[in-house]
């Protein structure tokens, strides 16, 4: 049984993974996207789900909740008789990949700065509500 644990514990860190790289690398993409007039970039659900994501983590920080992912995670671990490491998931990735050891605020400062960009890029490129037509309030 510590083996099924094991891989379930895995793939949870696989979809946190993948979610951390949606939130992170779909800002960058979207403004590409708008940059490129491409209709993609504008798609509501794309957008609203984009900045849903950002600020349900920046919400967590604030409130001073570890993400259920990362606790889900650490318990499959126990069951799987695995050392889990401590904190949150995205300060230890941080910490694994640059060897920044950095007190939690600035992770919540980061996801901060971050879900505002996210909102600014909503309001000053808004999606398109409806296919190939523009909001009233496009500004690009």
């Amino acid at each position: 049984m510590p083996l099924f644990y094991r891989l379930a514990a895995d793939a949870i860190v696989l979809l946190h993974m993948t979610y951390v790289l949606v939130v992170v690398l779909g800002l960058p993409a979207i403004w590409l996207g708008i940059l490129f007039r491409q209709p993609w970039a504008r798609n509501v659900w794309w957008r609203c789900g984009h900045l849903s994501m950002i600020l349900i983590v920046v919400a967590e920080a604030w409130a001073g909740i570890t993400c259920p992912l990362t606790t889900w995670e650490h318990q499959l671990r126990e069951l799987a008789q695995q050392e889990a490491y401590s904190g949150d998931f995205i300060a230890n990735l941080v910490h694994d990949w640059l060897f920044y050891d950095l007190p939690p605020w600035v992770f919540t400062a980061i996801y901060s700065v971050f879900g505002l960009l996210v909102l600014i890029s909503f309001l000053v490129a808004p999606p398109h509500w409806r296919p190939g037509q523009p909001p009233v309030s496009a500004k690009l």
